[in-house]
């Protein structure tokens, strides 16, 4: 067994280098389409998917998203913060050939079986496999019209997410609190979608078990994961050469 610490960051490389070799999008790649929902972590994806086709250099990946979560100290509303006008669009490859400037609401209604949806999710539940969205949008924003896709035409929906947004609780008690009337904030929404988190990224690129056994660090591994890995000798002499090229991923930054 191997064990291993890697950042928030360092995850999302992983993440994305796995959703890249997915059975799903490469075929879907081929011949159909894939829309990969503007997120912090599917910024990652979007470059390892941009890469294998060669376009990664025209995605500013820190521009790839429509809300993202700062500390308290750097409100949302902050003038460091690029405005609407700077977002580039998810992306969207249509027959492997990148749409640029388009979004899922341009292209939902044309999404047929076969294509992809790859959407971040805000918390997973790794024991049920299941991941919920917050929603701020007064229509559910991007998620509310995949799912017009998902359900209605049978649209593959694959949820790529760190293993730092777990939680332990009943996504649909939680939702349901969140969504009463009368509550401030954020409203929760559960999703039905394949979870895809660093444990399936390790597996799926390697043929190794990754565990989760402990969480967390400081002076820039907060959020940190501590995964047990283990496996015949050359899956895990794997995952050693896997996990080493995304250690030194740089954080996140605006």
């Amino acid at each position: 067994m191997k064990q291993f610490v890697i950042t928030p960051s360092a995850g999302k490389r992983l993440i994305g280098k796995a959703i890249a070799k997915h059975p799903a999008v490469k075929e879907a790649l081929k011949k159909s389409t894939v829309v990969i929902i503007a997120g912090t972590t599917n910024g990652y994806v979007a470059e390892e998917i941009l890469s294998a086709l060669g376009g990664a250099k025209d995605l500013r990946r820190e521009l790839f998203f429509r809300g993202i979560t700062l500390p308290p100290n750097r409100p949302a509303k902050s003038k460091q913060l690029p405005d609407e006008s700077a977002f580039p669009g998810d992306v969207v490859i249509k027959d492997g050939v990148w749409q640029k400037g388009k979004t899922i609401f341009d292209v939902v209604n044309d999404l047929k079986e076969g294509d992809v949806i790859l959407k971040g999710v805000n918390a997973v539940d790794l024991v049920q496999k299941r991941g919920a969205i917050l929603i701020g949008h007064p229509k559910a924003g991007t998620i509310g019209v995949s799912l017009q896709a998902v359900a209605g035409r049978r649209v593959r929906l694959i949820l790529p997410v760190g293993l730092e947004k777990r939680v332990t609780e009943n996504l649909d008690e939680l939702a349901a609190k969140m969504n009463q009337p009368g509550v401030q904030g954020a409203r929760l929404l559960p999703v039905p979608g394949e979870i895809f988190t660093e444990l399936d990224a390790i597996a799926l690129l390697t043929g190794a078990k990754a565990q989760l056994v402990a969480a967390g660090g400081v002076c820039g591994a907060e959020g940190s994961v501590w995964l047990a890995i283990s496996g015949k000798f050359g899956e895990e002499n794997a995952a050693v050469t896997l996990l080493q090229s995304v250690a030194n991923e740089p954080a996140f930054s605006l």
